[in-house]
């Protein structure tokens, strides 16, 4: 009886390996802002609340707060709404210039998925 259990969870386990190799893994903000040069250049995911945005012409950048930090990200996918909730993926840079605005550690959007506030 034992080994069937096992024997049954192992497609179970198989099946969370492929899922998760390859995906960026999950961090907090205050990790990245913590040891910026750790992240530099790596994709990172992210899930939080925009609380400030701005853009134009389909380019700009939105803050996201997850709890632990806040942290700017850089997209040419149009902005999401402030309030909105929402996970993020992208790559960790350092010193982004905007305008004379200088943002910091951000993270350059490489994907977006939005939930419902």
């Amino acid at each position: 009886m034992r080994s069937f259990r096992r024997v049954a969870l192992l497609p179970v386990l198989i099946a969370g390996v492929m899922a998760f190799s390859g995906c960026p893994s999950g961090t907090t903000v205050s990790r990245i802002n913590s040891d910026p040069g750790r992240y530099r250049n790596r994709e990172v995911a992210l899930t939080g609340r925009v609380t400030d945005s701005w853009g134009i012409a389909g380019t700009g950048a939105y803050q996201i707060d997850d709890g632990t930090g806040s942290i700017w990200v850089s997209t040419t996918r149009g902005v999401p709404a402030r309030g909105a909730r929402g996970g993020v993926r992208g790559t960790v840079r350092t010193s982004l210039i905007v305008a004379g605005r200088s943002f910091g550690t951000i993270i350059q959007e490489t994907g977006r998925k939005n939930q419902s506030r």
